[in-house]
């Protein structure tokens, strides 16, 4: 076991270590929390698991294996980086480049481009044969300034969110509005914990957005919909990302034509931009939870978005599932979502 560090997206504050969780889980890796703070997680795990992070995460930005944590404050840093062995961490000819992120206005006082350059020079006159290169080191030591703390490391992975913008709804060939962004999209796949192999279902699949998620991490993929023109859309979508559907089928989500799926991902219509067929959006996810549970084996996820206002944590909780976890997303005024994780009891 490791001791990690993960520099983590700002634009939720629950759902980064949530997925970072699930993730581990998934991938059958034991873990040991050490550390929730600001847009950061410390934990321990084995070093290879930041591989399938890696492959796998919408919401962290940059894992490391961690040297020291220490007070956010200049002087005990110094002291700190001083005492620290780096033998083991640098060859004698590597290049290197120190960076520092501070998060938010976590330690105004500490002036972080001065602190890049001091522990640089530590680790220049610790390693003298080392050298510097700002633009393609061997070697990036990271820092990271918040709630007090000052987490230190070396950079084990950067995850670019670049791909998830190039997914982005219209970015696509077949647009509608009410698609789901790739990076929340993403994020529900691996909160409903599928390993690579395992058959993700969508029963309201619209543009496709998360079983595109789900066949970029290695899952097999499977989905319906209730309208022609969604089906022949996502298969174009698709196609477009090389991604091969297991099946997609013309198909209302209360009586799916499925027997088995490993876990169930997936964004009802609300009305508005899409159509709910003069049904309820509760009716609708009803129908859903209760069609889903039967393709379920038991420990199995259903990880589903609805606005706030429809409680779908109480919904399912009265339809026998466990509810897990929830978490809001601000979309507009007039809508939040609720991200809600439920378990097949």
């Amino acid at each position: 076991m490791a001791k990690l560090f993960f520099l983590l997206s700002g634009e939720h504050e629950t759902l980064p270590v949530s997925e970072l969780k699930a993730i581990l889980e998934a991938e059958d890796y034991e873990y040991k929390i050490l550390e929730e703070l600001d847009q950061a997680l410390r934990l321990e795990a084995e070093l290879k698991c930041i591989e399938a992070i890696k492959r796998r995460a919408a919401l962290t930005r940059v894992c490391g294996s961690e040297l020291f944590t220490c007070e956010a404050d200049t002087s005990k840093i110094i002291k700190t980086v001083n005492s620290a062995n780096f033998s083991k961490i640098l060859k004698d000819d590597e290049s290197l480049a120190v960076r520092v992120k501070r998060i938010k206005n976590h330690a105004p006082n500490i002036n972080s481009m001065a602190l890049e350059r001091k522990i640089g020079e530590i680790i220049l006159n610790k390693k003298t044969k080392a050298k510097v290169n700002l633009k393609n080191p061997e070697k990036t030591f990271t820092g990271i300034l918040t709630d007090k703390k000052f987490l230190f490391g070396v950079k084990m992975a950067e995850i670019s969110p670049t791909p998830f913008m190039d997914r982005r709804p219209k970015k696509k060939p077949f647009f509608h509005p009410s698609a789901m962004p790739a990076k929340l999209a993403r994020c529900m796949v691996n909160l409903a914990k599928p390993k690579s192999g395992e058959l993700v279902f969508d029963p309201f699949c619209g543009t496709g957005s998360m079983l595109i998620e789900a066949a970029l991490i290695g899952c097999r993929v499977s989905g319906l919909d209730i309208q022609r023109s969604m089906v022949r859309g996502t298969l174009k979508n698709m196609a477009y990302f090389n991604v091969k559907p297991e099946g997609l089928i013309l198909a209302d989500a209360k009586k799916p034509p499925i027997r088995k799926v490993d876990c169930a991902v997936t964004d009802p219509p609300y009305g508005r931009s899409a159509t709910t067929l003069k049904r309820t959006t509760k009716q609708i996810v009803e129908e859903a939870l209760m069609a889903v549970s039967d393709m379920l084996s038991k420990g199995k996820r259903v990880c589903m978005a609805a606005p706030k206002t429809l409680n779908i944590g109480r919904i399912g909780t009265s339809l026998g599932y466990k509810h897990l976890e929830s978490h809001f997303v601000y979309v507009h005024r007039s809508l939040t979502r609720e991200i809600a994780v439920f378990e097949k009891v």
